[in-house]
Order: C-alpha cells, then sequence, then structure tokens
C-alpha cells in the first residue's frame, strides 16, 4: 500500500470538474502497469481472465457473472446495444448523467426520460426494454435508501425488465449504504456498473465492469467481443493490483469523507448552500452555474462542471479536490460574483 496525500496536474489548472481522485493511484497498481509497458507490442488478454477473476474473488461471485470493459461508458453502450427488449425504449431519469440517453438515442433503440421519482420509475420500467439508473447520483451526490432500492428491484425482477444501477461513485459511500450486489446472489435482471477511474485513481486506464446474472452477463460479454482488445494491457494489470491494495481504497475513501467535511464547513461559512453528498464532488448553489463556470475557468484557472447540464440548475458540481484547491475555488468564486 501507498498513499499519495496529492498528485501534481498535468498543468496550473486547478481540475475540480471531472470527479478525478486528487490522491493518485495505489503504488502497486503504478508499478503493474509500468511493467507492462515492456509488453506493449503483445496485445492484451482479450478475455480479460486475470481481473475477472478477481473481481469474482473480490465479490464473492462466480467469474461468469462478471464482465469487464474500456471503463463503465463502454458498459453502458454495450448493454444498451444488448439487453432487454431491444424494440422497446430505455426507461432513464431526468436531471442526470446523459449518457445513458445518448448511447440509447444513438444506437435507435430510443428512450424514456422521467422524474427523479422512485415510484414513477418502477411503475413505468415494465413498459420497457431496459433501465438506468445513477446510483450514488450525479450531480446531486445523494443515494438510494433501502425501501427505493427494494421497490426498484422489484419492478425488474417482476417484470423481467433489465435494471442497470451505474456506481461509479459507490465506493465513497458509507459501508452499509444499499448497493446492487445486494441483489445479485439469485437472477433477479440487475446489473452493477463500476469503475476503477473514482476512487482506485485510474481515470486515465479506462476500465469498468459489470456485475449481474450470468445469463445477462454472458450476452452483455458477446457484445463486448465485437471490440475484444478494448482493456489495454496496462490497464487490466494496474486494476488486478488495485484490487489487492484495500488500504489503499481505505484510505482514500477516509481522505475524501474527511475533505468532504471540511468543504461544508468552508461553504457554510461563507454562507454558500450546497446539497448533502456521499461521493467526491458536491454541488454548490450559484446564482448562474454558466457563468460561474466560464468566468472560474477564464479568470482563475479553476475548471467546475455547470451542473445544469445534467438538469440540475443553480448549482456548479465541484470534484473534492485538494484543500488548497477547494479554497482557491472558493475565493475565486467571491470575486466573479457568484
Amino acid at each position: 500500500m501507498s498513499f499519495n496525500a496529492s498528485i501534481a496536474g498535468a498543468d496550473d489548472l486547478v481540475r475540480l470538474h471531472l470527479s478525478e481522485s486528487p490522491h493518485g493511484a495505489s503504488a502497486f497498481a503504478v508499478k503493474a502497469a509500468e511493467r507492462e509497458l515492456a509488453r506493449v507490442n503483445v496485445y492484451p488478454a482479450p478475455e480479460r481472465d486475470e481481473l475477472v477473476e478477481s473481481l469474482a474473488r473480490h465479490w464473492d461471485l462466480p467469474a461468469d457473472r462478471t464482465a469487464v470493459a474500456n471503463g463503465s461508458d463502454e458498459l453502458v453502450l454495450a448493454s444498451a446495444l444488448t439487453l432487454g427488449d431491444r424494440s422497446s425504449p430505455g426507461l432513464v431519469t431526468d436531471g442526470t448523467f446523459p449518457g445513458y440517453r445518448t448511447c440509447l438515442d444513438r444506437i435507435g433503440r430510443g428512450s424514456r426520460v422521467v422524474p427523479l421519482d422512485v415510484a414513477e420509475f418502477a411503475e413505468q420500467l415494465p413498459q420497457h426494454g431496459i433501465g438506468y439508473i445513477c446510483n450514488p447520483h450525479n450531480p446531486s451526490g445523494s443515494v438510494l435508501s433501502r425501501e427505493d432500492m427494494d421497490t426498484l428491484v422489484s419492478a425488474a425482477e417482476r417484470s423481467g425488465v433489465p435494471l442497470v444501477f451505474d456506481e461509479a461513485y459507490m465506493e465513497f459511500a458509507d459501508d452499509a449504504t444499499p448497493q446492487a450486489r445486494d441483489y445479485l446472489d439469485g437472477d433477479v435482471p440487475v446489473l452493477a456498473l463500476r469503475t476503477f477511474s473514482k476512487a482506485y485513481g485510474l481515470a486515465a486506464l479506462r476500465i469498468g465492469y459489470a456485475l449481474g446474472p450470468a445469463e445477462l452477463l454472458a450476452e452483455l460479454r458477446d457484445t463486448l467481443r465485437a471490440l475484444p482488445f478494448s482493456v489495454n494491457r496496462l490497464a487490466q494489470a494496474a486494476a488486478v493490483a488495485s484490487l489487492a491494495d484495500q488500504e489503499f481504497l481505505h484510505q482514500t475513501r477516509q481522505a475524501n469523507a474527511d475533505t468532504r467535511t471540511w468543504f461544508y464547513g468552508e461553504l457554510s461559512e461563507r454562507g454558500r448552500e450546497y446539497l448533502p453528498s456521499v461521493t467526491n464532488f458536491v454541488a454548490v448553489r450559484v446564482p448562474d452555474p454558466a457563468i460561474a463556470q466560464d468566468r472560474l475557468a477564464a479568470g482563475h484557472g479553476v475548471l467546475v462542471r455547470d451542473a445544469s447540464l445534467f438538469g440540475f440548475p443553480d448549482h456548479i458540481r465541484v470534484s473534492l479536490g485538494t484543500r488548497t484547491d477547494l479554497a482557491r475555488l472558493l475565493d475565486a468564486l467571491d470575486e466573479v460574483g457568484q
């Protein structure tokens, strides 16, 4: 285990717009990737066998309930292409990550958007071919309760419609937080999408994975075989090493939680409103998020995300970077009148 308190960026910009980890990656993961540089002339394992086995052990699931891809984005596309009744549109929620709808619409499957309401989503799911839920939610940082998860999973089980939970930020949540894995010992049509980009700090290597029923995962892997070498050699090795270094993950999670608490306090001292978050970002209220985003970047070199692009007006999404960077953001917000 090796924990890096701060990792320098590629330039002088303060990158608080992509939920990147300021803590880097496990030193073991970096070394594993470096070793693979000597074999860049050799194609990576197309079935990602070693990583699949490592994930199976980590999650206490059979290996046939796992699929690995080039980031969870590739899994969103593959699931949209593959799962459920492909003649029926997918169901997504308003005010969240737009990638689900983009994939469904671009492949001609189509999508229907409903409000961020669990009861309505569960009611509508049987009339659709597949459903997508972002949990923890991006960009609000909220998380579903056990009751909400039970309602959604029951709707998928009764209807047989695959329900995909995008859990990219779940590693930052408390251990007691309900998650899709809690429902995967049976054969309910529920998938969890996870990534090594966030808490594990491997964003540049682009590696994600899915957990779910063997039948659905077999279909997903068949689709992924259209791009057999999409998960590069460095990424596979680094991910295996990351899973073996859970102490690094633990320290990253704790550091993130401490910074989040500190940031809440700084926001409150300045009279700024925010949405409570379980993730590594916080949605901060501002008068005009588009203007705030542009002025922060142009005048102060601070990058944030306009959350109105996700359907959350009057907020910017701020990644939990270093405290120095967050203090720079807060001062810059005051200066630009946002």
